[in-house]
C-alpha cells in the first residue's frame, strides 16, 4: 500500500464537502430537531431533502470512506452531529447495515442489496443491522441466534431475537448476524440478507430512549424465517472454507481471534466523530451563551471560573477530533493498532462528549436545564456513545489488553 501522509488539515475539496454539509446541519436538521425529539418517530422528511441534495445515497458515503487520507468519513460525522444526533443517526444509520454488506458480499450480492437500503429520492428506503442481542450485547460470542441450512431447498432458516437494532424492523432490508457454528463462537457466525417482505420477521419492542430519539432502535423478532442460499453473504463456499480452518485451530487449541472485535477497532472512530460533533455543538451553545449572557453588569465570560471552564471543553473537544483523525487515518493507510488507538479516540471522545454537554448546562443554568436551549437535548444524546459500539468499559478492556499483551478481565 502506499505511503498516506497524514494531514492535519483539510483540501479543497474537503473543505468544501464539509461547507456543504453544514449548511445542511445548520439549515435542515437544526431547525427539525426539537420537534423529532419530541416525536420520537423517524424524521422522513428530512431523510427526504438529505437523499434529494445527495447526502443519503450509496455514492456520497462511498467517496467519503475511500477518501485516502481518512478524513472523509470523520468530517461527516462531525458535522452531521454538530446538527443534531437523533436525526443524524437515522441518515446514517442504513450506512451500517451497507458496510456489513461492502465488507462481506460477493460483487453480485452489493450490486443487487446496497442500492435497495437506499431507494431514490422519491422513495426513500432504509436498512437495518441486526447483530446484538438481549444476552449477546459486547459479548457477541455467546450469540443465539441461529442460522440452519435446508439442503432440500437450498434455503437458510433463522431463528432468535435482535435487539438494539437501529432502524429495525422499519427497514427495506435487513442484515441479520447468526450463528451458524455455536461451538466456534465468533467463528461461527455469518451474515444474511433479509430481503423486503419476508414471512417470520417481525419488529419487537420499540425503545422509547433517552436521547437519540429521533432514531428508531427496536428488536427485531425472527421466527422460522427462510431465506434464500444467495442471501448469505459471501457465499456457501467461502463459509465452509472458514469454518473448516476455525475448527482446524480450535482443535490444535489455538485461541480463535474474535473477528467482530477487530472490525469494531477499526469502525470505533466514526462513532468518536460523532460524539466530537455533539461535544462541539454544546460547546459552541456555551460559549455565545457566556459572552452575551450578563449577570452584575458584565458578561458572564469575564468571570475566570466561567473563562476556564470553557478553555477546558475547547481543549478537549480538539484533543478528541486529533485522536479520531489519527485513528481514521491508521485505518485507511493500513497501520495496525498495535496500542488499540480505534479504541482510544472512542473512549476518549465519548467521556468528552458527556463531559463537555454537562458543562455547558451547567454555565447555562438554569436555562440548561430546559428544552428551550438545545444543551439539554444534547447532553441526553451523548449519553449514548459512551454506550454503543462497545461501552466505554470495553474500550477500556481492548486498550488494557492490547497494551500488556494479558487476558484481563
Amino acid at each position: 500500500m502506499a505511503e498516506t501522509e497524514f494531514v492535519l488539515d483539510l483540501n479543497d475539496d474537503q473543505k468544501e464537502v464539509r461547507s456543504w454539509l453544514h449548511g445542511f446541519a445548520a439549515d435542515v436538521m437544526r431547525p427539525a430537531a426539537a420537534e423529532w425529539d419530541e416525536r420520537e418517530e423517524t424524521p422522513w422528511p428530512v431523510i427526504q431533502e438529505a437523499a434529494k441534495i445527495g447526502l443519503y445515497s450509496l455514492d456520497f458515503y462511498a467517496q467519503q470512506y475511500f477518501d485516502p487520507t481518512g478524513l472523509g468519513i470523520p468530517m461527516t460525522m462531525e458535522e452531521l452531529f454538530w446538527g443534531d444526533a437523533g436525526i443524524a443517526l437515522s441518515i446514517v444509520g442504513t450506512g451500517l447495515a451497507a458496510v456489513g454488506v461492502l465488507a462481506n458480499g460477493t460483487e453480485e450480492q452489493i450490486g443487487t442489496w446496497v442500492p435497495q437500503m437506499y431507494g431514490d429520492a422519491n422513495d426513500v428506503k432504509v436498512a437495518a443491522f441486526c447483530s446484538s442481542e438481549p444476552d449477546a450485547g459486547s459479548d457477541v460470542a455467546s450469540m443465539r441466534t441461529r442460522a440452519v441450512y435446508d439442503e432440500a431447498k437450498d434455503e437458510w432458516v433463522l431463528n432468535g431475537t435482535k435487539t438494539w437494532a437501529t432502524n429495525g424492523g422499519i427497514a427495506d432490508v435487513h442484515v441479520v448476524v447468526a450463528a451458524v457454528d455455536p461451538e466456534l463462537g465468533s467463528k461461527g457466525h455469518a451474515s444474511f440478507i433479509v430481503p423486503p417482505g419476508t414471512p417470520g420477521l417481525s419488529q419487537g419492542q420499540k425503545f422509547k430512549k433517552h436521547g437519540i430519539r429521533a432514531s428508531h432502535t427496536a428488536e427485531v423478532v425472527l421466527d422460522n424465517v427462510r431465506v434464500p442460499g444467495h442471501c448469505l453473504l459471501g457465499g456457501k463456499e467461502k463459509l465452509d472454507e472458514r469454518l473448516a480452518r476455525a475448527r482446524e485451530r480450535a482443535k490444535g487449541g489455538e485461541r480463535i481471534k474474535n473477528a467482530a472485535m477487530a472490525t469494531f477497532e477499526a469502525s470505533r472512530p466514526a462513532v468518536g466523530a460523532m460524539a466530537v460533533g455533539t461535544a462541539r455543538a454544546a460547546y459552541e451553545v456555551a460559549l455565545e451563551y457566556a459572552k452575551t449572557r450578563e449577570q452584575f453588569g458584565r458578561p458572564i465570560i469575564d468571570n475566570q471560573g466561567v473563562a476556564f471552564q470553557l478553555a477546558d471543553m475547547r481543549t478537549s473537544v480538539d484533543a478528541a477530533r486529533l485522536l479520531v483523525w489519527r485513528a481514521s487515518w491508521m485505518g485507511v493507510s493500513g497501520r495496525k493498532f498495535e496500542s488499540a488507538e480505534g479504541s482510544m479516540s472512542k473512549l476518549f471522545a465519548s467521556e468528552t462528549a458527556k463531559k463537555v454537554t454537562a458543562q455547558a448546562i451547567q454555565l447555562l443554568g438554569g436555562n440548561g436545564y430546559t428544552r428551550e436551549y438545545p444543551v439539554e437535548r444534547m447532553h441526553r444524546d451523548a449519553a449514548i456513545y459512551s454506550i454503543f459500539e462497545g461501552t466505554s468499559e470495553i474500550q477500556r478492556l481492548v486498550i488494557a489488553r492490547t497494551l500488556s499483551g494479558m487476558p484481563i478481565r
